[in-house]
C-alpha cells in the first residue's frame, strides 16, 4: 500500500483516480511513499527515507525544495498546461481592464448609486468619459515565454484582431507546432519592446528570469505600454516598475502577484492570485499530478519531472529496476557489471541524463531481490533504487 501525504485540498476528481486497494491518502500520514502539494511551503519540510516523490498540482515549484530533492533521489513532478487555459482566459481579461478602466467605472457608479439624491442615469452619462480607453483590436501584444499559456495567449490574440509578437529562447518543435503561423516569433526580446502596445510574460521563475521586466527592459518599450504578469512575482522588479508607473512609460501594470508596497501605486491592478483559480482547472492540476506520481510509483515512468530526465519505457520482464544516480562515467557499465555477475539477464533498459543527474530503467526476466538493490546502492554516486516485480 503506497501512502500518499496531501500538503493542501487537492481537487478529490484527481484523488479519486487513485486504486484504493493500493493507495492511502490523507492529510496526517506519517511514512509517505509521495506528496500531493499546491502551494504549501515546503522548503523546511523534513523528508522521511520513505518518499519518493513529490507531485506539483500547477506548474510552478518555488515551493518545494528541488535541489534538496534531488539529493535524496525525490522526483518533483508539476503538471505543465494543465492549467494553462485558465491563465489564458484571466491574461485576456487583465488585458481589457488594463485598457478600459472598467473596474474603476463599476467601483464609480456603486459610489454614484448610494449617494443621495444623484440621478444615476445623468451622472453616468457625464462621467463615464473618465474611464475611456482604448481598443485590443490592431493592437500590438507581445509575449514572453511561448510554452503551453503562450501559445493559448498567442492564438488567441490573434483572433481578437491583435498583431501578435512572440519571444522565447527555448521554444520546442512540439510547442511551434501548435502556435499560428500568423504570430511573428522574433530571436531578440528587444524586438517585442519596440512594438508592443501589450506585453505578457509566461516563463517560469529562476536565476535567470528574475527581474526580466526591469528598468532597462521598460526604456527599450514603447510608451503607455500596459504590462500584464500572471507567472511568478519576482519577473517585474517592483521599483522599477513604480518608477516607470509614476513617469507614464507603462500605462497599466497587472499583476497576480501583489505585495504591500505594489498594490498601493497608481495605475496597477493588483488580482488576488487568480490564475489558475478555476474548479476546471485546480481539476486538471490534480488529475495530472496524481497520473504522473502513479505511474512513477507503481512503474517507474518519470513524466513531467523538473529535476530528473523523462523515463518511460513498456513493461518487457518480470521485474524492474529505477535507479537515480549521479551523471558520471561509467555508471551504466558498473550496474550492467553488478547485474551479469549476479546471473540477471536484461530484457530492456533505458537511460537519460538531466544536468548533475541521471535515470536509469532496466526491465530483467527474473525477480530481484533486496540482495541485488543493495549491491546496487553501494555503488558510487547511486542516490536510490527502488525494484519492482510485475
Amino acid at each position: 500500500m503506497y501512502r500518499i501525504k496531501t500538503l493542501n485540498k487537492i481537487s478529490s476528481v484527481g484523488l479519486s483516480k487513485l486504486d484504493k486497494s493500493r493507495f492511502q491518502t490523507g492529510d496526517d500520514l506519517t511514512e509517505e511513499d509521495g506528496i500531493l502539494v499546491r502551494s504549501a511551503p515546503m522548503q523546511d519540510y523534513e523528508f522521511p527515507d520513505s518518499l519518493r516523490a513529490i507531485a506539483r498540482a500547477g506548474a510552478g515549484t518555488n515551493n518545494i525544495p528541488v535541489d534538496r530533492c534531488s539529493e535524496n533521489g525525490i522526483v518533483v513532478f508539476n503538471t505543465p498546461g494543465a492549467n494553462a487555459n485558465a491563465v489564458k482566459e484571466l491574461v485576456l481579461a487583465a488585458m481589457l481592464i488594463a485598457s478600459r478602466d472598467i473596474l474603476g467605472g463599476a467601483d464609480w457608479v456603486q459610489e454614484q448609486a448610494h449617494t443621495p439624491k444623484v440621478d444615476l442615469a445623468q451622472a453616468v452619462e457625464k462621467g463615464k468619459s473618465a474611464f475611456a480607453g482604448p481598443e485590443l483590436y490592431h493592437k500590438t501584444l507581445g509575449v514572453i515565454g511561448l510554452g503551453a499559456i503562450g501559445v493559448l495567449v498567442a492564438n488567441a490574440a490573434l483572433d481578437l484582431g491583435m498583431d501578435v509578437y512572440g519571444y522565447d529562447p527555448f521554444l520546442s518543435v512540439e510547442t511551434a507546432l501548435r502556435l499560428d503561423r500568423h504570430v511573428h516569433v522574433v530571436s531578440n526580446v528587444d524586438e517585442l519592446y519596440r512594438v508592443s502596445d501589450y506585453i505578457t510574460i509566461h516563463v517560469p521563475y529562476n536565476n535567470s528570469t528574475k527581474d526580466t521586466i526591469n528598468a532597462e527592459a521598460i526604456r527599450k518599450m514603447k510608451g503607455q505600454v500596459r504590462i500584464i504578469n500572471l507567472a511568478r512575482g519576482g519577473l517585474v522588479n517592483d521599483e522599477d516598475m513604480i518608477a516607470a508607473l509614476e513617469s507614464g512609460r507603462v500605462a497599466r501594470y497587472v499583476t497576480d502577484f501583489p505585495d504591500d508596497r505594489i498594490a498601493t501605486v497608481s495605475h496597477v491592478i493588483a488580482l488576488p492570485h487568480l490564475g489558475a483559480s478555476t474548479p476546471e482547472s485546480e481539476e486538471n492540476c490534480a488529475v495530472m499530478a496524481v497520473r504522473q506520481l502513479e505511474d512513477y510509483l507503481l512503474n517507474g515512468n518519470i513524466r513531467n519531472s523538473v529535476n530528473l530526465p523523462e523515463v518511460t519505457q513498456e513493461w518487457s520482464g518480470i521485474a524492474r529496476l529505477c535507479v537515480i544516480h549521479k551523471n558520471v562515467p561509467a555508471m551504466l557499465t558498473q550496474i550492467m557489471t553488478t547485474l551479469s555477475n549476479d546471473g540477471i539477464n536484461v530484457e530492456n533498459m533505458t537511460n537519460k541524463s538531466r544536468k548533475d543527474y541521471a535515470y536509469t530503467l532496466v526491465d530483467v526476466n527474473t525477480r530481484l531481490t533486496e540482495g541485488v538493490a543493495r549491491e546496487l546502492r553501494a555503488i558510487p554516486d547511486v542516490i536510490r533504487v527502488r525494484v519492482l516485480n510485475h
